[in-house]
C-alpha cells in the first residue's frame, strides 16, 4: 500500500502517517477534554437533567447557586454531546421487574359510586403503573 523511497514509507495520498504529537496528537479517550468546565461540572449537570427531569434553566439556577456561573444553552449542549451515555447508564442500572407477579387490587367508594382500582406488582412491590377501571 505505501510506496518506498530511500528507505522511507511514503502514504499514498490523502493518508496521513504523521505520528508527532504537536502535528497530529493521539485521540484522546477523554469524551469531556477540550471542553471550558471541568468533567464533575458537565456531569453532574447532565445527571441532573437526565436523572432529576429539570429543565436547562433550572440546572442553571442551580449551580449558580453553587457559584458556577453557566448558560442554560452550555447545559444543553452538554445534554445533546453526553446524554445518550447517561441515558444507556440510567437504563442499564434501574431494578429489573422480578420473575414473578402479583395482582393488587381493591374496591371504593367515592361519591356513592364504587370503584376497583388495580395494579400489577412484582415480588419487590414495584409496578409500571396503578391503573383504575370503572
Amino acid at each position: 500500500m505505501a510506496d518506498y523511497l530511500g528507505g522511507i514509507a511514503m502514504a499514498p495520498i490523502g493518508i496521513s502517517r504523521c505520528v508527532h504529537p504537536l502535528i497530529m496528537p493521539y485521540a484522546s479517550t477523554n469524551p469531556y477534554r477540550g471542553h471550558r468546565y471541568p468533567t464533575e461540572i458537565i456531569r453532574h449537570a447532565v445527571w441532573l437533567y437526565f436523572r432529576v427531569a429539570l429543565s436547562f434553566r433550572d440546572i442553571e439556577e442551580l449551580l449558580a447557586a453553587r457559584g458556577i456561573v453557566v448558560t442554560y444553552e452550555a447545559v444543553r449542549q452538554w445534554c445533546l454531546e453526553f446524554g445518550q451515555t447517561f441515558a444507556k447508564e440510567i437504563r442499564r442500572r434501574r431494578p429489573r421487574p422480578g420473575d414473578t407477579w402479583f395482582l393488587d387490587e381493591v374496591f371504593i367508594t367515592i361519591n356513592g359510586e364504587r370503584h376497583y382500582l388495580w395494579r400489577a406488582v412484582d415480588q419487590e412491590l414495584l409496578g409500571p403503573s396503578a391503573r383504575r377501571s370503572c
